[in-house]
């Protein structure tokens, strides 16, 4: 019985490698090659052990002040205070929500004042006192705000917490927590996708009468 020519065995290829690690060789080289050619067109060079990363020729000195420790850093000076204190400090309780200045989940505390620290450059904050939403609590304990916000559920998803505690905290130093509307009012720049609103008005208050 003679097999259909699909099923035997086709005769070798004179062109193809026999050898496996000639193959392998061939393919290899031809990557490379090809490599070689597309890295200049794409203003990419290739990356070597020992090629060091370039540093930024446009970085300047920015000393920072954060939670009471002293930072040097060397930044773009386009660079937001946002970013520097994520990505150069690896202070991530501070989130970058719309980064535009709109939602207030980036709010920190400078020289005591809430800010928008997307809004602002880390080369306009040097030398101020810093407090993000890891700098609040002290000698273990939570500050009474961040405490509030657990007891009167004034969370969800959690996201836009950190911004709200400080924005809550300037707003208890400010004196804008006579009543319910008021707190509402000068909490308006902060917002919570979830709607936790009413425990957030709960929670400041809270906080606000336990000072009084």
């Amino acid at each position: 019985m003679t097999l259909p020519p699909c099923y035997t065995n086709p005769e070798p290829d004179d062109e193809s490698p026999a050898d496996p690690s000639r193959r392998s060789f061939v393919i290899g080289s031809a990557a490379a090659t090809a490599a070689a050619l597309i890295s200049p067109i794409l203003g990419a060079a290739p990356a070597t052990a020992e090629t060091p990363p370039k540093s930024d020729p446009n970085a300047v000195a920015v000393v920072l002040d954060v939670n009471g420790k002293r930072h040097e850093l060397r930044l773009d000076p386009r660079t937001t205070l946002l970013d520097a204190l994520r990505e150069h400090l690896d202070l991530t309780g501070t989130k970058k929500g719309c980064d535009q200045g709109a939602c207030g989940a980036c709010t920190v505390l400078v020289d005591g004042k809430r800010i928008n620290s997307c809004l602002t450059l880390a080369v306009m904050n040097s030398g101020k006192a810093i407090t993000t939403i890891e700098g609040l609590a002290s000698n273990g304990r939570l500050n009474p705000v961040q405490a509030a916000f657990i007891r009167n559920d004034g969370f969800q998803c959690g996201y836009c917490t950190s911004g709200q505690i400080c924005s809550a905290v300037a707003l208890l130093r400010e004196g804008h927590t006579h009543s319910d509307d008021e707190i509402r009012e000068w909490m308006s720049g902060n917002i919570c996708r979830c709607g936790a609103y009413p425990g957030i008005v709960a929670a400041i208050r809270e906080a606000a009468n336990a000072r009084v």
